[in-house]
């Protein structure tokens, strides 16, 4: 169960909001007592070479042809980015 705080609540305590939400527990933040945010930890970061090659072989994005950094890459399809967007979620 992730602890409630009131929006000004969350505003005056919002250490403690991320010291809680650091040690893996949610916080949610509600207004006039109705839940409208929840703050939860991040997942563990990825690595990039390994999230850049699930890309490419999804046909999200492709490298310029004599460049093997990131930087050059390009949306290979019409709706790349809403995939790559829906892919972080």
């Amino acid at each position: 169960m992730s602890r409630i705080y009131a929006v000004h609540e969350a505003k005056a305590k919002l250490s403690e909001i991320l010291r809680t939400v650091n040690a893996g527990r949610s916080v949610t933040i509600s207004d006039r007592g109705r839940p409208v945010a929840r703050v939860v930890p991040l997942e563990p970061a990825e690595d990039l070479d390994g999230r850049i090659a699930e890309l490419e072989k999804a046909g999200a994005i492709l490298r310029r042809a004599r460049s093997r950094k990131p930087v050059g890459m390009i949306a290979r399809r019409p709706g790349a980015l809403r995939r790559f967007l829906a892919a972080r979620d």
